[in-house]
């Protein structure tokens, strides 16, 4: 109905332990931006269509916001270390 697919992907075979999937990150970080939201922090939302509702507005909001800065996000770099002096 809306063209789109969705891969799952499984633990290959015998594997133990950790390793690192390909494109897994992806979802992580898209989950991630969105528990940024705190309405969707915690499941507050009785209705399946409330709640999808809030999805949807996060998102929009997160794109409003994108589009208006005008340039990528860009990530802090360093803090310089401070020096602290100790008293006697």
């Amino acid at each position: 109905m809306l063209g789109i697919v969705v891969r799952i992907v499984a633990k290959p075979p015998g594997q133990r332990g950790f390793r690192v999937h390909p494109r897994r990150w992806v979802v992580d970080r898209a989950l991630a931006w969105l528990m940024a939201y705190q309405r969707l922090a915690r499941d507050y939302e009785r209705q399946p269509p409330t709640s999808e509702a809030m999805i949807r507005w996060a998102v929009i909001n997160m794109l409003a916001r994108r589009i208006t800065r005008g340039h990528p996000a860009q990530r802090p770099g360093p803090r310089p270390l401070k020096r602290v002096r100790r008293t006697k």
